[in-house]
């Protein structure tokens, strides 16, 4: 990136991580400047009012440990903030992140043949009994009755629910299977202990598949597609992720895998061996045996947050809700299920966590709230006349390039210093940083730019940049 805005080629490269995601351009900002067309200003951001790091640690005593640094980053620069323990506003930055995160993953889930669907959160109490699992998940379920007496519980995931809806369908072939059905939804769960910010609350976002085979050999090969697709999502994010063999816990199946972010906050203790592919949960091994089942290697013990987990099901709820489909021989047969999660909110703080240094944000590229923030000289400093200049540039930027619509910051709070709000935009870790010091009053213009908190001089001449000259 620096090597091309020294040759006057920013924008181009500027565009490179809004062109992967989907060519969803905002028309409308009701941030912008009264007479400032499609400007986005930080001033109108809306953020809590001066949340500093003496207030951050009077919300400890309040919601509980500070013990992780994505919770306390998250709090410090605005990107949530604490409704009640475990639950959490998710403030107008996390939410742009939240967006983006979303729409990768319906790229990923749709290329591999998922449809979107949206299930109720309100789940009838009858389609856990008949699966054993009122009781089998215990106080984690969040109960309650209607004014009629009947009961519901607030779903923390859709086996029942989408196995039930497929059981509906009365008529269903082969040839219209697999069925490969997701949604991303607001899942809730009753923790003893919520902690660690969004890595474990009570509230979450989470990506959930369920899908239909018509043989278990059809479903192996859904199920490693799948994986494949989670394997690809992670490596576009960047995230140095394992995915290690799983308990199928309360989910039930035969098959588990989770996908894990290795780090040191991390409450999963794995075991992954250096010298073959294999990985795992500890809580899978006998841990009298200590050496890989594969090679006989010695094991390698860390600690990873899981962000995803896979589940090869079989007919364990289709033999319960009767889904059923005719098969080629023109007979009924049971489907083969599996299912998938992936934590949305969680994988955001962890790739805060995993990525960040102690006191600045960092995210993922693709996942930058906004690609660029442009800070404008300080009113009553001598470079003044250059903000309408830096103001002209943020204009230049989003009409040559429509990918970056939505993208560009201006931090027009120009009651501070240039070095306050490069102090703030480091915070929040904005992929890229414009800045109009002492030389932007030159001829050509001369500008610095920085990426991840490196910074350099260039010029920018507007008629080359629109160019690309």
């Amino acid at each position: 990136m620096e090597g091309l805005l020294t040759r006057c080629r920013a924008l181009p490269a500027l565009a490179t991580c809004s062109r992967q995601l989907s060519g969803y351009v905002p028309r409308r900002f009701h941030h912008c400047a009264p007479r400032g067309g499609r400007r986005l200003l930080l001033s109108r951001v809306f953020q809590p009012q001066n949340l500093r790091e003496d207030q951050v640690l009077s919300l400890q005593d309040k919601f509980g440990d500070l013990t992780c640094k994505s919770q306390r980053l998250m709090l410090q620069v605005g990107l949530i903030y604490p409704a009640s323990p475990g639950c959490y506003h998710l403030l107008p930055y996390t939410v742009r992140a939240m967006e983006k995160l979303v729409r990768v993953i319906d790229q990923e889930m749709q290329a591999i043949g998922g449809q979107k669907v949206n299930m109720p959160t309100l789940s009838p109490a009858e389609l856990w009994q008949a699966t054993n699992r009122w009781d089998l998940m215990g106080k984690e379920l969040l109960r309650l009755r209607d004014r009629h007496g009947k009961e519901y519980c607030l779903g923390p995931t859709h086996e029942e629910a989408i196995t039930a809806l497929i059981a509906a369908q009365k008529k269903l072939s082969y040839k219209q299977l697999p069925f490969l059905l997701y949604q991303v939804t607001r899942k809730f769960r009753d923790e003893p202990r919520p902690r660690f910010g969004l890595l474990r609350g009570r509230e979450f976002y989470m990506k959930d598949m369920y899908t239909f085979d018509s043989s278990p050999e059809a479903a192996q090969q859904t199920y490693n597609l799948v994986c494949d697709a989670y394997c690809s999502l992670f490596n576009r994010l960047g995230l140095r992720f394992v995915k290690v063999q799983a308990d199928v816990g309360s989910i039930g199946g035969t098959m588990s895998h989770e996908f894990q972010l290795p780090v040191d906050v991390g409450e999963d203790r794995l075991a992954i061996c250096p010298h073959c592919s294999f990985s795992a949960n500890l809580e899978t091994l006998d841990l009298s045996q200590m050496n890989c089942p594969a090679c006989q290697g010695p094991l390698t013990e860390t600690k990873g947050i899981e962000v995803g987990h896979t589940f090869y099901l079989g007919t364990k709820y289709s033999s319960i809700f009767n889904a059923q489909f005719t098969n080629i021989y023109g007979k009924p047969s049971l489907a083969e299920m599996g299912c998938y999660g992936l934590g949305v909110t969680r994988i955001l703080a962890a790739a805060i966590e995993v990525l960040s240094t102690e006191d600045c944000v960092r995210w993922p590229s693709l996942l930058a709230p906004y690609q660029a923030c442009l800070i404008p000289p300080k009113k009553g400093s001598k470079e003044e006349a250059a903000s309408e200049l830096i103001g002209q540039l943020c204009d230049h930027i989003t009409e040559a390039v429509p990918q970056l619509h939505g993208e560009v910051l201006l931090d027009d709070r120009t009651h501070l210093t240039i070095g306050n709000r490069l102090k703030d935009a480091n915070k929040f870790g904005y992929p890229f940083v414009i800045i109009a010091g002492k030389r932007a009053l030159e001829d050509p213009a001369h500008f610095e730019t920085g990426h991840a908190a490196k910074y350099l001089s260039f010029c920018i001449p507007l008629w080359k940049l629109l160019l690309g000259g």
